[in-house]
């Protein structure tokens, strides 16, 4: 067996119990993140790899004043974020898992394809990064990589029930993919499909005001990290009614880590925002939050948690369709949500006042928070 580093290092039996592990790993995590922070923030500067509004906007803006602050503020902080993830898991997580494993090959993947898009917008003149079908592309090659490493590893240990999609609230109700066979295992991929790169694309598309994406991925991968802490343990999955998922636990250490990451990051993203995290950030912390899920054996009850990351994206796909559908008319003021509310004051309608960048992110973290906790009740309700 692989131990975490620090495990092979110090044998101690305190380094062998998961809740330690998991607050050191944050820890680690905060701290790392803080200390690259700052010359990470001086190195983009010194590079000129900052924001540059007139290039991005696509459309007119009534708070563009309240914006123009940020215009050569320093982006793809997401890689210091990353970085200090992976260093932290690398560290502090047993690196014989394959919950573990999958994970930290879906992040890296993941930044990869955010970092190539973030370098390309930032550094070569009028270039709007990647094209949308090269991002799928390099999205989907991760996702199904990991999935086919999910699904061999499912198939050699003979746990079919791993494959099945669960039902919240009732105790016996569950979707078995992995008892129909080939057409079961291909709908159970393009389901994880779905999930993993759809979250990944909703903290995207989330991350659009100082600290919104990243306070509500602190506290949505808090509660998926009790979800995984969970499903590892046999007695309380027994007692509480949920799927028993064997060394799940070990991927609280992972929610750790991106919790302390997260805080680290919120420290230099908090208003007015010293960096902004790019795609190099979002995409990675968005397809963790899936995986967690996923691994938890959580996927109905992620959109809970992750309330506001699906409220975002769903939004954007409305307004999208809604739009084609007839003919230029808009169904919110603006989308995704956060926009509507700060260049209209309400989301279905103009409102007398708009609000204020700190109110919409404190709220989304609240209501984040709410339903973070509901979500936490269901453990019982089953």
């Amino acid at each position: 067996m692989i131990p975490g580093l620090f495990e092979d290092l110090i044998q101690m039996d305190l380094f062998g119990y998961i809740t330690f592990r998991m607050a050191m790993a944050g820890l680690t995590a905060f701290v790392l993140a803080i200390w690259w922070g700052g010359r990470t923030i001086h190195w983009l500067k010194s590079k000129r790899v900052v924001e540059d509004l007139s290039a991005t906007d696509l459309q007119p803006r009534p708070d563009i004043a309240a914006h123009k602050g940020k215009e050569g503020t320093p982006t793809m902080g997401g890689s210091f974020l990353v970085g200090a993830f992976l260093a932290s898991t690398l560290l502090w997580a047993r690196l014989d898992n394959i919950h573990v494993i999958l994970g930290l090959f879906l992040v890296a993947g993941f930044a990869a394809v955010g970092f190539v898009d973030d370098w390309r917008k930032l550094t070569i003149p009028q270039s709007k990064g990647i094209t949308a079908a090269s991002k799928m592309l390099g999205l989907s090659i991760v996702t199904l990589a990991v999935l086919a490493a999910w699904l061999y590893y499912v198939h050699t240990t003979e746990r079919e029930s791993m494959l099945s999609l669960y039902f919240p609230v009732v105790k016996d109700w569950q979707i078995p993919f992995g008892a129909w066979g080939v057409v079961g295992l291909g709908l159970f991929v393009i389901v994880q499909y779905v999930w993993i790169v759809g979250t990944s694309n909703a903290a995207n598309i989330t991350d659009g005001l100082d600290g919104l994406c990243v306070g509500c991925m602190l506290i949505s991968g808090l509660a998926l990290s009790v979800f995984c802490y969970v499903a590892g343990r046999y007695d309380w999955a027994s007692y509480l009614h949920l799927p028993h998922v064997p060394d799940a636990s070990e991927m609280a250490i992972l929610g750790g880590a991106l919790c302390g990451g997260c805080m680290g990051f919120l420290w230099f993203n908090s208003h007015p925002a010293q960096v902004f995290m790019g795609d190099s950030g979002s995409l990675p912390i968005g397809g963790l939050l899936a995986w967690m899920a996923l691994v938890a054996k959580q996927e109905l009850v992620l959109p809970l948690i992750g309330f506001v990351f699906y409220a975002e994206i769903g939004s954007s796909f409305l307004q999208r369709c809604y739009f084609k559908v007839t003919g230029g008319k808009r169904l919110f003021t603006c989308a995704p949500i956060h926009h509507g509310l700060e260049r209209h004051g309400g989301i279905f309608r103009e409102a007398p006042e708009t609000w204020h960048e700190n109110k919409i992110v404190i709220r989304a973290w609240i209501v984040c928070a709410v339903c973070a906790i509901a979500g936490l009740g269901l453990l019982k309700v089953r």
